[in-house]
């Protein structure tokens, strides 16, 4: 067994693990962070993406010892004061959830990208969420849904969530 200590959702934990136990299973198993979806456990699909010390990581890919000392955020960590994170209210007022398996690593990616990229066109939308699969072929109000985050984020933004115009060549 190992010991780690990590801060999930700004709130630190001390545990001992497994040292091959995947970060994915620790958040599920120990902690009851069910946001964090086990998809493939291959790293294809991004269901399980959550932030690692700011950045978005696969946490199938990601050994629970490696977040040792490290801060991570799961989909439950985003809202705050009970407000949904912009990202989190934009999928759903642009309809970019069907089942919703993907949705938790959809919208962590998203955060993510936009932290890197404020005000993304399409292309750099589907090239930042590419790593990020869904079935249900919801591409199209993803990418909606990432653009109209994107104005909600602004500084200059006060008005609602809006829905953008339409996506050209949905996937």
């Amino acid at each position: 067994m190992a010991q780690v200590r990590v801060t999930v959702d700004g709130v630190e934990y001390v545990d001992d693990v497994e040292p091959r136990m995947l970060l994915v299973y620790y958040l599920r198993e120990r902690l009851g962070k069910t946001g964090t979806v086990v998809g493939c456990d291959t790293s294809n699909c991004g269901a399980c993406t959550v932030h690692l010390n700011g950045q978005s990581v696969k946490s199938c890919s990601v050994l629970a010892v490696q977040a040792d000392g490290a801060e991570v955020t799961t989909i439950e960590g985003l809202a705050r004061d009970g407000e949904l994170h912009p990202v989190q209210k934009a999928f759903n007022e642009c309809h970019a959830l069907q089942c919703g398996y993907c949705t938790p690593g959809m919208i962590m990616q998203a955060v993510d990208l936009l932290g890197d990229n404020p005000d993304p066109d399409e292309h750099a939308v589907r090239e930042g969420l590419e790593g990020n699969l869904c079935r249900c072929t919801g591409y199209q109000n993803i990418v909606r849904a990432v653009q109209s985050a994107a104005q909600a984020m602004k500084p200059s933004a006060t008005a609602p969530v809006d829905t953008p115009s339409p996506v050209a060549g949905g996937q």
